[in-house]
C-alpha cells in the first residue's frame, strides 16, 4: 500500500501487547477534532413515511473499530450507506477525516464498503479484480502492480494473483474483495455482515483478516452478527433499535451490562439461542 495507507494501517511501531487495546477515551472523549475519522452530526433518512435513521450523532477515532449491532431494520445499513455515499441524508451533517462529505459522491470519498456478497468481475482474475479501482482513477501501472501485491499479501492470498473467482473459495472472495477495498487506500473500511453469506468454515478466514486490519490500526465500521468478534476486537459498541443509537459503550460494559431493557432482551436471544 502507499506510504499514506501504511501511515493509516501499520504495527510495525506498537508493542504486541498494545495492538488490539482500546483507545484511551471513547469517541465522544476525543481530544480534538484532528482524532476523528468519520463524524455524523444529527443525521436523519427517510424512504417514504418510514424513517430508517432517526437524528442519529457518532464520532469514530481514527484506529477505531466499532461494531454495529441491533435488530433487523433498525438502521444499521443505512447508517453505513450514508457514510460511504449510496445514499444521502434528508438533514444532518456527514464528515470524514475533518472534511463534509454530505453531498460529495461515493466515488470521490476515500470510504472502503464490503457487502454481503463479493461482488467480484467472474472474468476478471484476482489481480485484475483488486486492480479494477486503481485502474478506474488511472493510476500507473507500476503503482497499481505495487498496491495489488501488498494488498494480496495483507489478506495472505499472494500468489493466487491469476485465478478466477470461480476458482476460488467463499471465504477466499470476500477476502478478494476486501483486498480490492484496500488497495484504493481507504481512511476508513465498512463492512456490512461481510460473513453471512458463507459456510461456516469460512467465516474465520474473513473474520481473521478483519482482526488482522484492526491490529494494523485501520478505522473500521462493522454490522455484524458475530458476538464472538464483536466482544473480542471491538473497541466500541453501537446498539441501534428503530433507527436511533440506543447504547454506546465499550465491548465490555455492553456485552457484560446493558443499560436499556431493549439491548438485554437483544444478547439473550442472540447469546442463548
Amino acid at each position: 500500500m502507499s506510504s499514506s495507507a501504511s501511515q493509516r494501517c501499520s504495527t510495525l511501531s506498537l508493542p504486541a501487547e498494545s495492538k488490539l487495546s482500546a483507545p484511551a477515551a471513547t469517541a465522544t472523549q476525543a481530544n480534538g477534532a484532528a482524532d476523528i475519522a468519520v463524524e455524523l452530526d444529527g443525521v436523519t433518512k427517510r424512504f417514504g413515511k418510514i424513517t430508517a435513521l432517526d437524528d442519529v450523532s457518532l464520532l469514530v477515532r481514527r484506529g477505531e473499530l466499532i461494531t454495529l449491532l441491533g435488530p433487523s431494520g433498525c438502521g444499521k445499513t443505512t447508517l453505513l450507506n450514508l457514510v460511504a455515499g449510496f445514499l444521502m441524508p434528508d438533514s444532518g451533517e456527514i464528515a470524514v477525516d475533518g472534511q463534509r462529505i454530505t453531498d460529495v459522491p461515493a466515488y470521490r470519498r476515500e470510504i472502503g464498503i464490503m457487502f454481503q456478497n463479493y461482488a467480484l468481475f467472474p472474468h476478471m482474475n484476482v489481480a485484475a479484480n483488486v486492480g479494477y479501482g486503481l485502474r478506474m482513477r488511472r493510476v500507473a501501472k507500476p503503482e497499481i502492480a505495487r498496491r495489488v501485491a501488498d494488498a494480496l499479501a495483507l489478506i495472505k492470498l499472494a500468489g493466487l494473483e491469476d485465478r478466477k473467482p470461480r476458482q476460488l473459495s467463499g471465504g477466499q472472495q470476500q477476502r478478494v474483495a476486501i483486498a480490492r477495498a484496500l488497495a484504493m487506500d481507504p481512511l476508513a473500511m465498512l463492512f456490512d455482515e461481510p460473513t453471512s453469506a458463507l459456510d461456516p468454515e469460512m467465516i474465520n478466514e474473513v473474520l481473521d483478516v478483519m482482526t488482522e486490519l484492526a491490529r494494523e490500526g485501520m478505522t473500521m465500521m462493522v454490522v455484524t452478527h458475530e458476538m464472538g468478534f464483536a466482544s473480542r476486537v471491538a473497541h466500541r459498541v453501537i446498539f441501534m433499535d428503530q433507527g436511533q443509537i440506543v447504547e454506546d459503550d465499550k465491548k465490555e460494559d455492553f456485552f457484560r451490562t446493558p443499560r436499556s431493557e431493549r439491548a438485554q432482551q437483544f444478547l439473550s436471544k442472540i447469546l442463548h439461542h
